[in-house]
Parts: structure tokens; sequence; C-alpha cells
């Protein structure tokens, strides 16, 4: 059996940051799902400028049987899966304090602000 290797790391390197996976749950055009797509991607540009991160819009009168992964039972719904815990944020995401605590898992997003 070979030894691992160990990674070579300075002192001062950090761990890198896993990237926030999202997924969007919309139904069709209606404002409200406009409203929350907007909302997201303003967040994303105005707080997660700098961090990783992958949005997936699923638009649920297209597929349907997408809502059944995440248990979705109101739209629009944004899910963060990736980092764990799953973080679920039901609404038009306009209240974005709201939005940063549930995307938020370690506060450095508020910190950042």
């Amino acid at each position: 059996m070979k030894p691992k290797k160990a990674k070579n790391r300075s002192a001062n390197s950090k761990p890198s940051k896993q990237a926030l996976k999202l997924r969007l749950y919309i139904a069709g055009q209606t404002p409200r799902s406009l409203a929350a797509l907007a909302n997201l991607k303003r967040i994303c540009a105005e707080h997660l400028d700098g961090e990783q991160y992958r949005v997936e819009v699923i638009d649920l009168v297209k597929h349907p049987q997408l809502a059944h992964d995440d248990e979705i039972l109101a739209i629009p719904t944004l899910v963060r899966s990736l980092p764990v815990p799953i973080r679920k944020i039901i609404g038009d995401l306009s209240d974005t304090d709201r939005v940063l605590v549930g995307l938020d898992s370690d506060g450095a997003l508020r910190r950042a602000k």
C-alpha cells in the first residue's frame, strides 16, 4: 500500500470554499416568477461578486416532475443545495437581507456588506 502524499499548501493558504449551488423554481412568465429571477440576478451581482456559484432556473410549467426532487410546495422558491444544509427561500426574493441570511452558511456575505 502506497502512503498518501500530503497536499502542498502554504501556511497562509485557506481551503477552497465550496461553490453555492442554487436552483430557482418558477412557474412560467408570471410577475412573481420574473421578479424572483430579476431579484436573484441583482443579489448575485451585488453580493456574490467573487464568490463561486451556479444558478439553475427550473420552469415547473415545462418540467413539473422536477418539483418532487426538492419537495417544492410553493413558487417561486430558491433552493441552496450546496453547501449543506439545504436551505429554501420562498417568494419573489425582494427582501435582500432575508435572501442573504438564507444563502449564507458562515456569515461571510453579511459581514461583507
